[in-house]
């Protein structure tokens, strides 16, 4: 009787946690949901990576999709449900550093359009202004219904950007010919 237990017990132990490796992959030590939802939509994980600089991971990025893509210029130009998530990772992360690394971004991603769209950068990085942890999530979603970027820290939404061209750049930091990083990049897109 003891055996039958043990081996029940056994087989609903490896039954969970098959649904719970279904539920969500783990990159780098972070724990990375395979679906998120955004406004009554549910997004798939399209792909997902970590971020280094200077020999030191500073998050893990997650990108999520409405239907799942490898072509990263179609992801750019889909005025479709679509978002990244964020994971910091490295104590060194500031409010700060972060801006900066989006500026940089941007003046990647938007070329022509950057001044365009700079009323709109600084309102984003406004968003990012408070100080920032450890294991915080920020997400970066996009509803094609509004033409809104929402952008959430730790559940908690900060704040709303408007614009399919701001959306384009900003996909556009980590899916461009000139993404902020090249490795990245391709783990979002799932090679």
């Amino acid at each position: 009787m003891k055996k039958i237990l043990l081996l029940l017990t056994f087989l609903l132990s490896l039954q969970f946690s098959t649904v719970s490796a279904q539920t969500q992959i783990d990159v780098n030590g972070v724990t990375v949901p395979r679906k998120i939802d955004f406004l009554g939509k549910t997004l798939q994980l399209n792909g997902a990576g970590g971020r280094s600089k200077m020999w030191l991971e500073v998050y893990v990025q997650a990108l999520y999709l409405s239907q799942l893509a490898q072509d990263p210029q179609f992801i750019i130009d889909s005025d479709t449900e679509m978002a990244v998530r964020i994971e910091i990772t490295s104590s060194m992360v500031s409010s700060n550093k972060l801006t900066k690394a989006m500026n940089t971004g941007f003046e990647k991603s938007a070329g022509a359009n950057l001044e365009q769209l700079r009323p709109r950068i600084e309102q984003l990085k406004s968003f990012l202004s408070d100080a920032i942890t450890e294991k915080d999530v920020f997400i970066l979603a996009y509803n094609p219904l509004d033409q809104n970027v929402y952008v959430s820290k730790n559940e908690v939404l900060k704040g709303k950007i408007p614009g399919f061209d701001f959306k384009k750049a900003l996909f556009g930091i980590w899916l461009s010919d000139k993404p902020v990083d090249e490795t990245l990049k391709k783990h979002l897109l799932g090679q």
